[in-house]
């Protein structure tokens, strides 16, 4: 049977395809596995059938319960040149095979609110999955501005649940309704060149959520929102991210912590070599009042600063961001110390470069700031930013603006700047895609020999071949 498929929109019959032309019903689906026809992925959304019309229906993933159970060679593929919207998908692990390989080449789009069927609270889950490595150079598409309107719930485009040893990379991730990328409950991560984008004027629009995890790294991002660039949550430790472009957005946050007498736990996080531009944040730690906890062990290393309306901000005292209302009245609140701010250089939208706001009960403490330089951004002078502080202890050296709470000191050896010695050293465990010398099949599982072993014996035929002419 002929099948005649422009994957057009279910309702709206948009054509987002060329037309193309299969033999079989089956190998309409074949190029998403890249072997088996018999291994479906996606059903195409409308597919005109000389036999039979055209006829509609969503067809699940057979093809990840393949590779997931390891009779697959453990690699999904979505094209390049293809587009397919979709529903609400769930990757459920364990899996028998690692590592999994997931590559995107190709456009997924989601479907709006208005044709959304299914799970509000994220629209692609992979969950309980071991060494799973995501790449390519394709886009995630959440078409979120059908959503941002909508005061109820939002889906997060994409979430990590409970993947250790995971690697995310290469993406673009375009206009997700709520988070655009949500790691929760995941150890040993690596998430790296990525491309995120969506208005600023997007709510709640983050682009890398981070929580209940531990050894993950963020590194060589371009990030552009309408919310944190990337937002640090509670449960999490040895964080390390570098190389963020951010902006526009909100900063680099850690938090919020502590809503609703939440008991919330962050330490061992480095965030370095960042550029902020235009952000209404930089390098910011907020905290609501009622909490408990901790806050401890962050270091902001090598910041550059381009007309940011908060550069440096601590909030115990944070509201929702309405802070001004917020009043210390509360006996308890996450504990905020051993905090470095070094390297700082840039302007300030607002006349204030550095904001400490902090609990009287539970003030802030061990709060380091070294070579800091903020110039207010519309004076076109150079003109210092000023410094605000509440409830703060700790030291400064060659800081502007500096800050009367802060002792002035020469000798910052105890300070906590090795928190990003630690986390430099984490790195996944999964293993890169390679292109082996020697690769095949049997029973499903794809067999590598290494260069070294394949040299070796090369070597060894060779020095057989000549002992074998020597003799002849």
């Amino acid at each position: 049977m002929f099948l005649y498929c422009k994957y057009i929109h279910f309702l709206s019959w948009l054509t987002l395809l060329s037309p193309k032309i299969y033999e079989e019903e089956d190998l309409v689906l074949e190029f998403l596995t890249g072997h088996s026809p018999n291994l479906h992925i996606f059903e195409c959304i409308g597919c005109y059938s000389i036999r039979s019309g055209w006829r509609w229906s969503y067809r699940r993933f057979t093809a990840w319960e393949a590779v997931c159970s390891g009779t697959g060679d453990g690699q999904l593929v979505v094209p390049a040149g293809m587009t397919f919207m979709l529903q609400p998908l769930k990757f459920q692990g364990s899996c028998k095979s690692a590592p999994i390989f997931v590559q995107i080449l190709g456009n997924l789009v989601a479907s709006s609110k208005g044709n959304w069927k299914g799970d509000k609270d994220q629209w692609i889950l992979f969950a309980d999955i071991e060494g799973l490595v995501v790449e390519g150079d394709g886009e995630i598409n959440g078409q979120g501005s059908s959503w941002w309107e909508h005061k109820g719930s939002r889906p997060t485009a994409l979430k990590f649940k409970s993947c250790n040893n995971l690697r995310l990379s290469g993406l673009t991730h375009v206009d997700s309704p709520m988070a655009h990328i949500h790691i929760n409950d995941c150890n040993y991560v690596t998430i790296s060149s990525l491309r995120i984008n969506a208005p600023e004027s997007s709510p709640n629009t983050d682009g890398i959520d981070v929580g209940g995890s531990s050894n993950v790294v963020i590194q060589d991002c371009l990030i552009a929102t309408g919310d944190d660039c990337i937002a640090i949550s509670s449960g999490t430790s040895n964080i390390r991210i570098s190389g963020i472009d951010c902006g526009p957005g909100h900063g680099i946050s850690i938090g919020s912590l502590g809503k609703d007498g939440e008991t919330a736990t962050v330490e061992n996080v480095c965030v370095q070599n960042c550029n902020f531009r235009g952000t209404t944040n930089g390098a910011r730690i907020k905290t609501w009042q009622g909490g408990s906890g901790y806050a401890r062990m962050i270091t902001f290393h090598g910041i550059t600063l381009d007309n940011v309306e908060n550069p440096i901000i601590i909030d115990q005292l944070y509201n929702g961001g309405d802070s001004d209302k917020a009043k210390d009245h509360k006996s308890s609140a996450v504990e905020v110390s051993n905090v470095m701010y070094s390297n700082f250089v840039g302007t300030s939208k607002s006349e204030y470069g550095v904001d400490f706001r902090c609990s009287e009960r539970v003030p802030c403490t061990d709060i380091f700031l070294r070579d800091v330089k903020i110039a207010t951004a519309s004076s076109g002078s150079g003109q210092v930013a000023q410094g605000q502080c509440l409830n703060v202890r700790g030291a400064s050296t060659l800081a502007v603006p500096g800050l009367e709470c802060l002792a002035l000191t020469a000798n910052m050896l105890s300070s906590p700047e090795q928190t990003c010695m630690l986390a430099q050293s984490v790195q996944p465990r999964t293993q890169p895609m390679q292109d082996p010398i020697w690769d095949f099949e049997s029973r499903g599982k794809r067999l590598i020999v290494s260069n070294t072993v394949l040299f070796s014996f090369i070597s060894l035929v060779t020095y057989s071949f000549r002992l074998l002419m020597e003799n002849f």
